[in-house]
């Protein structure tokens, strides 16, 4: 029984430690600047990324401003072909656009084995401030 529970213990460490890997890189370069507070409709910016899961046939994208939690920017779909790196300009969403100085941003990523979001390989994220 203790040898049972053991492998099922490292098996979860080792899952846990795999889905931590996975990883996504953006930058703000090329946005509109925008500090009004109503937000622009823009194509998303393009994404690097590592250690994508196996299985991956689809990524969510999605954007969350840490200093107004209730406004949804939107995100949207891109069909993973298993390269480190998407394309700009594949889907819409609302650009930040901060009414009172600087707002912390996060891209997530969740990986899918199909267009859904109920069963996750992983997710990644990575935060910036803007402007």
């Amino acid at each position: 029984m203790k040898r049972i529970l053991l492998t099922i213990a490292l098996s979860v460490m080792a899952t846990g430690a795999m889905a931590q890997d996975f990883a996504v890189e953006f930058n703000w370069d090329g946005l509109k600047l925008c500090t009004t507070g109503r937000p622009n409709t823009v194509g998303n910016p393009a994404f690097q990324l590592s250690h994508v899961p196996a299985g991956t046939k689809w990524l969510y994208f999605a954007l969350t401003d840490f200093d107004a939690r209730g406004y949804n920017h939107g995100g949207g779909w891109i069909e993973y072909d298993g390269g480190e790196a998407t394309e700009a300009n594949v889907f819409r969403y609302k650009s930040p656009c901060p009414p009172n100085g600087t707002h912390t941003y996060e891209w997530s990523v969740t990986a899918t084995s199909a267009k859904s979001l109920t069963t996750p390989l992983g997710v990644a994220a990575s935060t910036k401030s803007y402007p």
